[in-house]
């Protein structure tokens, strides 16, 4: 039954429609129909007494009840009607006379009673009248049998009542017809709908397609609505995002932390069944998160046919993974640091190359990840899985993969053919993600919302609408970036973050050195090299038309 009233809660809209255009439709009905009117008349069973006794009366009495029944079937007879049309000059023909008519005995009376239809109160009126009289003709023809007086008479009562209003159509009963049609009709539609729904809503949707349980489950959040955003985890009272999108978050980062205590995942790669699920969003968030925590982390943009980070953060994808894999520069000089604590480092994706599958999954690559994980969590942004390899082959090697769906728009089928292609590589799958999923309403299945009142947080206050990015830029000052930085820094996709955004960029090798004069041995990574930033000159052609995608 809950499952029912779930769906009945999903539907509801349309169970209302329905019910509505039944009740439309009943009223639609009714007005075409023609009006038909309803009049009566009745007429009294009497006994002719020989004397005034008591017997005799009594003797009368059960006379005219044995005969009431049979006067009744008399009212159906032709000669009736034959008599009644005469009286009225009708050109009807007699059956279509006693189609109009209806002739009842009241129970326990020796009353008749006829009811008369007509298109006109007049013509209802009248036929019950002619009616009740030509029963009564027949009755006397019956009992006197032409001469004398018989036994029993029908006796013609009070004169029929002008009807005042048609007896049909019932514009309300059609009403209440076509509704209560409609809402079952809608009922049905709901129940056959999501019983040939594939869509994956519920976190039981996912449990019932693949063992692999949810770690996450992200609400829907009107920021994110328009494009994607980036959200600041360690002022909760920045006014961007809503609370329960930060909470959950935050719980997507504790669950990946307990998904295996003893072998956490340094290398994480996040995917998606399709473009538009999310994926890029929920790296990027949950990177900042974990450096919220204190953490070093970077993340890297590996969809290198359609990369967005380095848009949503600010900064040119012309210059990234692409270049360092192809040897024409250092992860130094092309890691973005983009938070004032050093925490986290985004690398872009660089050019496209001819191979890019080849190319993330190629030995030079694993080992840039291991590198880099041995000081720093490594989180990955991997184009879709079911449209490109490039997913699958990245989690072959990689510590484990996060899958984000889309409530109500991946299928069951999306999900599973989106795990097997990660188990086909004998990738580890970490955990799925249930992104876009309802506050309210029969599909929701996030608590935050309910918290955030209570809180007191999500609720943007005047002159706290800036973004996180902004207000590191106050505090920046003579870090901005200058020359050959400053070009790259600026040559981001249409659509993206202006570079006001972002201010102050450094890189892996600046946090190297910082480490150093502190007494701090250099990473690995990061010896020898200096805090230069790659020249987007002729040797390296900006990226041109790029389209932002999850």
């Amino acid at each position: 039954m809950q499952r029912v009233v779930r769906i009945l809660r999903a539907y509801w809209k349309a169970i209302i429609a329905l019910t509505v255009i039944g009740g439309l439709a009943g009223f639609a009905w009714s007005a075409v129909q023609p009006r038909v009117y309803t009049a009566d008349a009745s007429g009294y069973v009497a006994a002719v007494a020989s004397d005034g006794s008591t017997g005799a009366a009594l003797a009368g009495d059960q006379l005219a009840l044995s005969k009431v029944k049979s006067f009744v079937d008399m009212g159906y007879w032709r000669s009736v009607a034959e008599t009644a049309r005469d009286e009225l000059g009708l050109t009807a023909s007699p059956e279509q006379l006693v189609q109009r008519i209806r002739v009842t005995n009241p129970v326990d009376t020796v009353n008749v009673r006829v009811d008369a239809s007509g298109a006109t109160p007049e013509a209802a009126r009248d036929l019950a009248e002619a009616w009740i009289k030509g029963m009564s003709k027949q009755v006397d023809q019956l009992e006197t049998g032409g001469s004398g007086q018989g036994a029993v008479r029908l006796v013609a009562g009070d004169s029929a009542r002008l009807p005042t209003a048609p007896s049909s159509p019932n514009v309300k009963l059609d009403i209440a017809i076509g509704a209560i049609a409609g809402a079952v009709l809608g009922v049905i539609f709901a129940l056959v709908r999501r019983a040939f729904d594939r869509r994956i809503r519920r976190v039981s949707d996912v449990a019932d397609v693949t063992d692999t349980s949810v770690i996450g489950i992200l609400p829907v959040d009107k920021e994110l609505s328009g494009g994607r955003a980036v959200f600041s985890f360690d002022d909760i009272r920045d006014g961007r995002g809503s609370f329960a999108h930060k909470e959950a978050i935050r719980e997507l980062r504790t669950n990946l932390q307990y998904v295996d205590v003893d072998h956490p995942a340094r290398i994480m790669v996040v995917t998606s069944p399709l473009p538009g699920d999310g994926k890029s969003t929920t790296a990027a968030n949950l990177a900042v998160s974990i450096a919220a925590t204190g953490q070093s982390v970077v993340l890297i943009d590996a969809d290198l046919r359609r990369p967005v980070l380095g848009g949503l953060f600010g900064f040119s994808d012309d210059v990234g993974l692409s270049d360092v894999l192809a040897g024409r520069a250092q992860i130094e000089q092309v890691a973005h640091q983009v938070d004032e604590h050093a925490h986290l480092f985004v690398v872009a994706a660089g050019r496209t190359p001819p191979n890019p599958s080849e190319m993330v999954g190629s030995q030079r690559m694993q080992s840039l990840a291991r590198k880099l994980a041995e000081d720093l969590v490594v989180v990955i942004d991997s184009p879709p899985t079911l449209a490109v390899a490039d997913a699958a082959v990245i989690a072959s090697w990689a510590d484990g993969a996060v899958l984000v769906v889309t409530a109500g728009r991946t299928t069951d089928d999306m999900l599973t053919r989106a795990s097997e292609n990660i188990a086909k590589t004998r990738g580890r799958l970490l955990g799925i993600v249930l992104n876009r999923v309802p506050l309210r309403g029969a599909d929701s299945g996030y608590y935050g919302s309910q918290y955030a009142g209570y809180y007191g947080y999500g609720v943007a206050r005047p002159g706290r609408r800036s973004s996180w990015f902004g207000r590191r830029r106050r505090r920046a000052g003579a870090s901005s970036p200058s020359g050959a930085e400053h070009a790259a820094a600026t040559r981001y996709p249409s659509g993206g973050l202006p570079p006001a955004n972002v201010s102050g960029l450094r890189t892996l090798s600046n946090r190297a050195k910082a480490g150093s004069s502190a007494g701090e041995a250099q990473s690995e990574v990061a010896v020898g090299v200096a805090s230069t930033r790659v020249s987007t000159g002729s040797d390296i052609p900006p990226r041109r038309g790029r389209s932002r995608d999850e």
